[in-house]
């Protein structure tokens, strides 16, 4: 027999997840004050797509130094923010 409850919490988990990548995105949009949809479009999108290369990037580095990848980064996100910065100016 099994725990309703534990189903609730993996189903929690996974929420949590989705939440923090949500909030990790953030961390990779311009700023901007612009009620244009499709520039704020456009800057969610970029952001989706750095944060998406900085964890590929991130799995890369783990597996090559560690033979595994565990969720907790090597490569931060600050990192790769300063060095997005300082190659394209932008940021």
């Amino acid at each position: 027999m099994t725990n309703r409850g534990t189903g609730h919490l993996t189903e929690y988990g996974y929420r949590w997840e989705i939440e923090s990548g949500y909030r990790s995105i953030k961390r990779f949009m311009a700023t901007t004050t612009s009620k244009d949809f499709g520039l704020r479009f456009f800057y969610f999108a970029f952001a989706c797509l750095l944060y998406s290369i900085w964890r590929a990037v991130d799995l890369l580095v783990q597996v090559e130094l560690t033979d595994e990848y565990e969720h907790s980064p090597i490569v931060t996100a600050d990192n790769t923010l300063i060095l997005v910065k300082k190659e394209t100016g932008i940021g």
